[in-house]
């Protein structure tokens, strides 16, 4: 996850930069190496109706490894690429579908406006939204549910993208991403757009974006996503009635939906050693011809006792179908170093009745309509 200074995260993912010689006469060019690494125990107390204690990793920050280059052009041109690969501590193996660059690889142009790039990118929601999504500062988990809003900073691959640079703390950008199939330009396509604006101590943010047939790692698949028995009117389980066994039906093949457009909106504020942020969003969910639009409301804050040590809170209110979701996060930060914290968080989930609670599409859906988790981490950044 990025950070930016209004979220006082400054010193938990510091990057080393190494220089290397030009290539070019009259160029200058340099590459930096940069990673997270993040682990920990998190235990659940109902995940498929049993307590769990699980190693995982890529919690608090996405597991990385990635370069990023820069090579100047002359008369006030650059040449920027990154490629960055997501994988798992705990077996090596990489995240994001195997794609072994799944967090970003692109390369662009870069001037006095802005930066042109093309390849797999950050949407605009991750570049001007996201962050306020206070809950997840706190704890890793604590995503908006199901990231049907798109709040947890997602990719668009195949993408030409255009961020602007900052003008007097005004900032945009756009994006399309190429559904790359024959004779149907519209098919597995995607768009995203957004703004931002910071003053002081105060700054906000918006963005849409769209995706047409969601597919690959963004595929839904509802129980597991948000744990209810029904999903555009189509049920998302079969139960045995001897044992009460739970069967996902889209645990192996995705549920159809044919457009998911996210509009979300969040602001936030600095008083001494208080920040305060919320933000809302906005999705409209439509496939096998019926709509379904989800409302999440949410509001933190951040204060920071010293700088090494730091306390995060946030509340989301969900509405979807008919169902609500009211969740809590807490999560405490100390700096061991610049590069280095531990961290201990948690998350506590009620859902309407009827609902199997299920904290960030991170655990096996609860067997009733409440999950907790709580969690002691470290990560370490270079």
């Amino acid at each position: 996850m990025n950070k930016s200074n209004a979220f006082r995260l400054s010193g938990l993912a510091l990057a080393a930069g190494a220089a290397c010689a030009p290539t070019l006469v009259h160029a200058q060019s340099s590459v930096t190496l940069y990673g997270i690494l993040d682990a920990g125990i998190t235990y659940v107390n109902n995940a498929g109706g049993a307590h769990q204690f699980k190693f995982d990793d890529g919690i608090s920050y996405g597991n990385r490894i990635g370069f990023k280059g820069v090579e100047d052009l002359g008369g006030g041109l650059q040449t920027v690429f990154v490629l960055e690969s997501g994988f798992h501590l705990g077996n090596g193996k990489y995240a994001f579908g195997g794609a072994e660059f799944g967090r970003q690889a692109y390369v662009g142009l870069k001037n006095s406006w802005g930066t042109l790039s093309l390849g797999n990118q950050l949407d605009v929601t991750e570049e001007f939204v996201y962050l306020y999504n206070i809950s997840a500062w706190a704890s890793g988990y604590a995503i908006h549910q199901g990231d049907f809003d798109r709040m947890n900073g997602d990719r668009l691959p195949n993408s030409v993208k255009f961020l602007s640079n900052d003008f007097s703390g005004f900032s945009f950008g756009g994006m399309y991403s190429f559904g790359n199939t024959a004779g149907n330009f519209h098919q597995n396509s995607a768009w995203s757009a957004g703004a931002r604006y910071e003053r002081g101590a105060f700054n906000m943010g918006a963005a849409y974006t769209q995706l047409n047939d969601p597919n690959g790692i963004y595929a839904f698949d509802p129980y597991a996503m948000i744990g209810t028995t029904t999903f555009l009117g189509k049920p998302t389980i079969s139960v045995d009635p001897a044992t009460g066994a739970i069967t996902d039906l889209y645990s192996s093949s995705s549920f159809p939906v044919d457009k998911q457009g996210a509009f979300a909106v969040g602001a936030a504020y600095t008083i001494g050693k208080v920040m305060l942020t919320g933000d809302f969003t906005y999705t409209t969910i439509k496939g096998l011809g019926e709509t379904s639009h989800m409302q999440v409301y949410e509001a933190g804050a951040a204060y920071t006792f010293t700088p090494a040590l730091m306390l995060y809170g946030g509340y989301q209110h969900t509405s979807f179908e008919g169902n609500h979701w009211n969740q809590g996060s807490l999560g405490l930060h100390y700096l061991l170093s610049k590069r280095t914290d531990v961290y201990v968080s948690g998350d506590y989930l009620r859902a309407s009745d009827g609902v199997n609670a299920v904290i960030g599409y991170s655990f096996t859906p609860s067997t009733s309509n409440t999950q907790t988790d709580v969690r002691i981490g470290m990560r370490h950044s270079f």
